[in-house]
């Protein structure tokens, strides 16, 4: 059984120790094959970087790493005639924290890679200036330029907090990124990624030529992994994962699809990402490794900045897929589409011009949970409150499940009461407490009558609840008489009667006098 590459981004490093690999270069061959100068955003921790790595191999022709996989053949021809690749990963760069120290830590960076391949060149001042002397010496010398860039937007991305000097390190990319146009009769491929589309617009505005393949239906798979991926190269392990786990393959299939399935970038293909796959099948626990491994700065800022305080707005929002492109830059981007372009949220449907976004998986939307918890809401100790709420629904203990959440409630800033005081508000922050703990609850489940607001089942007990909202302490009792006679006539309980689990129905009112749950 092969090991997993975890933590490993080098596609030579991974070869050499005979580490699995899933093989995409049948894609990466195609987009050689049919064009030159591309763009591609994806989430964090999605194989961009690897992604990458392999190209600059597949380039310089080292045949030796590629037996077995789809592009063999082309990277023996290649290795007749290797190119010339200068890569850069923007996130690897030395601390900024203005324009001029960006610029200098880019003309570092090119003076290593230079070093690095014994390129000698007069040392410029400018990032651009710096760019074009290394590309012309190296055609000079080699032929025909690779430029690869990993993270274009992360000095961007890095100072959203601060726009002013977002706007500074964009001026300092745009001067640089500009060269690869005039270079454009010495370079024979051209691949830039990182998560935002938006910053791209500005960034690469003289770049005409730069083809967005982000969408494509051609790239829907390009990175991560599909189901077929998943069963095939991963066989042995899953097989061991079930046995480890101790359920069968087709539950282990399932909860994987369940907690890391759902990702798509086209609208069309389904993908895993390969970071919690891979820590999932290694450590044999379903976790929220995507979250764990560090939200990036500029995510936590926006959240923090914008104040979007429920989340549940954003399950099956419809959009125009032209809102990716009209939007110059990620800091005016709406909170559906700077979502999107974070991860959070993923392609459901697409029809012609109309995109139907939601939240991919289980994952993502306890990671999401977690963050509006601890970010927006600033809930102390919300995992633990929602472990309590999780065993008080187990108990069927309904007041206490009341006073769990009064305590979250009691925590919430009196701003936020001010500007979100309804009903939906109420019942959004409790499944988020849920979600935030891990606790699978079912938000507005259709059944032939209607939709309860909330359900929770275990293994002998299905727990439905209703909320309501009372403007004044006066109308608590009478909202509780309203709620239960919903639940009996539109038959909620029933709705659950056949599967053989014990019932217990609760209307949970808010009271906006008092501002707590009764």
């Amino acid at each position: 059984m092969k090991k997993l590459p975890i933590g490993v981004q080098d596609f030579v490093q991974l070869r050499q120790d005979n580490l699995l690999y899933v093989d995409k270069t049948e894609r990466l061959k195609e987009l050689i094959e049919n064009g030159r100068r591309y763009f591609l955003s994806r989430p964090r921790r999605f194989g961009k970087s690897l992604m990458l790595s392999t190209l600059d191999a597949m380039f310089k022709g080292r045949k030796e790493y590629f037996c077995g996989l789809v592009a063999e053949e082309w990277v023996t021809r290649q290795s007749d005639n290797p190119a010339p690749v200068l890569r850069l990963d923007m996130s690897g760069l030395r601390a900024y924290s203005s324009g001029k120290e960006l610029n200098l830590s880019i003309v570092k960076g090119l003076e290593d890679f230079n070093l690095l391949n014994d390129i000698n060149i007069l040392l410029e001042g400018t990032a651009g200036g710096m760019l074009l002397r290394t590309i012309h010496k190296l055609y000079k010398q080699r032929g025909a330029v690779v430029v690869l860039i990993d993270e274009y937007d992360k000095p961007i991305l890095d100072n959203l907090s601060d726009i002013k000097k977002a706007h500074e390190m964009r001026e300092v990319l745009r001067s640089f990124y500009t060269v690869l146009k005039s270079c454009d009769e010495y370079l024979r491929f051209v691949f830039i990624t990182g998560i935002s589309k938006f910053s791209k617009m500005g960034v690469f505005s003289a770049m005409n030529n730069l083809e967005d393949i982000s969408m494509d239906k051609s790239c829907g798979d390009i990175a991560g992994y599909t189901q077929s991926e998943l069963e095939y190269y991963f066989a042995d392990w899953l097989e061991a994962a079930s046995s480890d786990i101790g359920i069968t393959h087709d539950e282990l299939i399932e909860r994987l699809r369940d907690y890391y399935d759902g990702f798509s970038f086209d609208g069309r293909t389904r993908l895993y990402n390969p970071f919690s796959i891979l820590q999932c099948l290694k450590k044999g626990e379903f976790r929220n490794y995507w979250y764990e491994s560090g939200s990036p700065s500029f995510i936590v800022e926006w959240m923090t900045e914008h104040q979007i305080l429920d989340p549940e707005e954003y399950r099956h929002i419809v959009i125009n897929s032209n809102d990716f492109i009209s939007a110059q830059e990620i800091e005016q981007a709406d909170a559906a589409s700077f979502l999107y372009q974070s991860g959070y949220l993923t392609i459901e449907k697409k029809e012609e011009l109309l995109l139907t976004l939601d939240y991919p998986n289980r994952e993502v939307k306890n990671s999401l949970s977690s963050m509006y918890l601890k970010l927006v809401y600033h809930v102390k100790g919300y995992a633990l409150l929602g472990n309590q709420i999780w065993k008080a629904l187990r108990e069927g203990d309904i007041p206490e499940i009341v006073r769990l959440y009064n305590t979250a409630l009691a925590g919430v800033a009196y701003e936020d009461y001010g500007k979100n005081l309804n009903e939906f508000w109420y019942r959004s922050m409790f499944v988020m407490l849920l979600r935030g703990a891990g606790i699978i609850s079912y938000s507005e489940p259709h059944t032939s009558k209607g939709r309860a607001d909330i359900v929770i089942q275990f293994k002998n007990l299905t727990v439905v609840l209703e909320f309501k909202l009372s403007k004044t302490s006066a109308g608590v009792e009478e909202m509780k008489r309203l709620g239960a006679q919903q639940i009996v006539e539109r038959s909620y309980a029933e709705s659950y009667g056949g599967e053989g689990r014990k019932i217990i129905t609760a209307v949970l009112v808010a009271d906006a006098e008092k501002r707590e749950v009764r």
